[in-house]
């Protein structure tokens, strides 16, 4: 399968074991030799969000890597999911392995962001060998529920867009306070990874109801932890951002999450929230550090 040198990326497909068409991007699929970095998006987020940092990785000299980038089921050009139980990280982590036998994986370096990230728990319990490295992106074994209530509310009232430089607008109105590192093109980019234009209108690019299940989440109950899960990571390196005003990941996680493992590193995205843009401000150069060292 041969590069679209337009786009940086090939599509690849796979089916799950329920049937269900998966969408990804995989750039620099020519490049065998180095271990290849699989990227998962944030709960309504698609590949679309790891262009830029997919198209650093895979043209770097340092080596060159084969990238690939989810859109889980219900986002991107996936296919939506008719049982919208489905839409939970249990599912989406099985998702996640079928991706790697299909196209041969068996060991790779992976980016988490956000869900993304809390896949990757359930992956180092269910798969710990097929784990290189892993760059956790604004998430940990403990959530906020500042930020869980943060998510409901924009995904609760967000309004449509009426053209591209709308839907910017949105995302600046909904999240600029906790982003100033970002320009005009950072928020036309964001857009234009979260939505998609369905004939003539500007629409957000996931399944309605897996918003739905977020906005209905019952927050006044204690939320269960994930430090079981993490102590399944402690044999492969790891790197934690944080987003220097994220208030889904606290400081306080982040310290306990370095100090529980042998082999970690944090770092500050300063000027961004929840979720960090990873190639913005240096962030990128310090994650492709990162999976070098990985291997």
């Amino acid at each position: 399968m041969t590069t679209n040198f337009k786009t940086g990326f090939v599509a690849q497909t796979i089916t799950t074991a329920d049937g269900l068409t998966l969408h990804a991007r995989d750039y620099g699929s020519a490049h065998g030799d180095a271990l290849p970095v699989i990227c998962l998006p944030g709960l309504t987020r698609n590949s679309r969000d790891f262009h830029q940092l997919a198209m650093i990785l895979s043209n770097d000299p340092r080596p060159p890597r084969r990238v690939i980038a989810l859109d889980y089921r219900g986002r991107g050009q996936s296919d939506w999911d008719h049982n919208k139980t489905n839409y939970n990280i249990a599912v989406e982590a099985q998702d996640v392995l079928a991706l790697c036998e299909t196209l041969g994986i068996h060991r790779a370096i992976f980016i988490g962001t956000s869900r993304g990230g809390l896949i990757l728990h359930l992956i180092a319990v269910m798969k710990p060998e097929l784990l290189a490295g892993v760059v956790l992106n604004d998430v940990g074994p403990v959530l906020e529920v500042e930020g869980l209530r943060h998510i409901q509310n924009y995904l609760g009232h967000a309004r449509a867009p009426h053209d591209w430089d709308d839907a910017a607008a949105i995302l600046q109105e909904l999240h600029g306070k906790a982003f100033p590192a970002l320009g005009t093109d950072d928020w036309r980019e964001m857009a234009e990874a979260l939505y998609r234009r369905d004939g003539d209108r500007i629409v957000s690019d996931f399944d309605p109801a897996i918003a739905e299940a977020m906005i209905a989440a019952d927050l006044t109950k204690p939320l269960p932890d994930m430090w079981a899960q993490f102590e399944a990571m402690r044999l492969v390196p790891l790197l934690v951002v944080r987003g220097e005003n994220s208030t889904l990941l606290s400081e306080e996680t982040v310290g306990e999450m370095v100090k529980r493992h042998p082999n970690s590193g944090g770092l500050i995205a300063a000027g961004q929230g929840h979720a960090p843009l990873l190639h913005v401000d240096g962030v990128g150069e310090h994650v492709v550090q990162f999976v070098n060292a990985c291997g």
